[in-house]
C-alpha cells in the first residue's frame, strides 16, 4: 500500500526564534513528507536571546520512544539536530538501533560548535558519544569545526581550508559510516560553499553568495530540507541545491525586513514554493 514518507525529527521545540522543529516541521511537510517530533527539551525562545525558559525533556524521551514502539510506528529518516547532553545522545543511540529499518534513512546533524570552538555545554564525554551516533548515520552535515572535532584533528588556521584536504576529512567521515557527507557553510569572502561527497563518486562543491550574517534556524532549514530530499530518494547534491537555493531566498527576504538575527529565517513567506 503506497503511503507518505515520514521522518522522526530528534530536536528541540523552541517556541520563538524560527530554530529547530518550529523550522524543520513546516518545510518537511511542504515537500509532502510527514513530520514526527520527537522532543528533546522545550523552550520558550531559543539561546541566543537575553533570557529563556527551557523544560529538559530527558526525563520522559524514553517513555515517548517505548510508546511509539508499542505502536508499532515506522520511518523511512531520522534525523537529528541539536542533543544537550551525553545521555541525550545515548538516548537517541538506543532510538535508531529500536526504529531503523533497511529502508530508513538516518541523518545526523552534529550541532556541537562553530568558528574552530566548541558550544559551551559541549564536553568531552558529548564528543566522544556523538562519534557513536556518528557510525549508524547514512548522512553527516557537519560545518568545518565539527568535522575536525569528530576527526580529532586541529581545526585550520583562520577556517580556510583546500578542497584536497575537504576531501581527505569528508572520506575519514564516511569510514565511520556514513556514505554521505557534506561539510557545510564554508565561508570564502562573499560567498558559502558546502563540500558534497559521496562514498565511491567524485566530490562536488555547491558555492552561493553570502547574504546577511549568521542567523537562527538556517541549519535546520538545511537539514529539514535535505532529510525530506533524502527519503524520497532525490539525489544529494540536488537537495543540497534546493536547500541552498531556498535558503537564499528566505535571508534576502529576512534582510529586507530588518529582522534581528535571532528572530531567524521569514521562510514562510517561500513555503509553497517548495517542490
Amino acid at each position: 500500500m503506497h503511503r507518505q514518507k515520514r521522518i522522526a525529527l530528534v530536536n528541540d521545540l523552541t517556541g520563538f526564534g524560527r530554530c529547530s522543529i518550529a523550522v524543520e516541521l513546516p518545510l518537511i511537510s511542504a515537500l509532502k513528507v510527514q513530520a514526527c517530533p520527537l522532543p528533546t527539551a522545550i523552550l520558550s525562545v531559543h539561546t541566543g536571546f537575553p533570557s529563556h525558559y527551557l523544560d529538559d525533556y530527558t526525563g520522559r524521551m524514553r517513555q515517548y520512544i517505548d510508546n511509539w514502539q508499542e505502536n508499532g510506528l515506522e520511518f523511512d529518516g531520522i534525523s537529528t539536530g541539536f542533543l544537550g547532553s551525553a545521555e541525550q545522545i545515548g538516548i537517541v543511540l538506543d532510538f535508531i538501533h529500536r526504529f531503523k529499518k533497511d529502508h530508513t534513512m538516518v541523518m545526523i546533524d552534529p550541532v556541537m560548535g562553530d568558528y574552530g570552538k566548541l558550544y559551551s555545554s559541549y564536553t568531552e564525554e558529548m564528543c566522544h558519544e556523538m562519534r557513536k551516533l556518528l557510525s549508524e548515520a547514512d548522512l553527516v552535515t557537519p560545518n568545518l569545526t565539527e568535522a575536525c572535532e569528530l576527526l580529532g584533528i586541529p581545526y585550520p588556521d583562520g577556517g580556510v581550508i583546500s578542497d584536497v584536504a575537504l576531501d581527505a576529512m569528508a572520506a575519514d567521515l564516511s569510514k565511520q559510516g556514513p556514505s554521505q557527507v557534506v561539510i557545510t557553510g564554508l565561508s570564502n569572502g562573499d560567498h558559502i560553499r558546502n563540500y558534497v561527497y559521496e562514498r565511491g563518486k567524485k566530490a562536488r562543491v555547491l558555492t552561493v553568495d553570502k547574504i546577511g550574517g549568521d542567523r537562527s534556524g538556517t541549519g535546520d532549514a538545511f537539514a529539514a530540507i535535505v532529510s525530506a530530499c533524502m527519503v524520497k530518494d532525490i539525489p544529494l547534491y540536488d537537495a543540497v541545491k534546493k536547500a541552498t537555493d531556498f535558503i537564499s531566498k528566505a535571508l534576502e527576504y529576512t534582510e529586507g525586513l530588518g529582522l534581528p538575527w535571532n528572530y531567524g529565517l521569514a521562510f514562510e513567506e517561500y513555503l509553497c514554493d517548495l517542490r
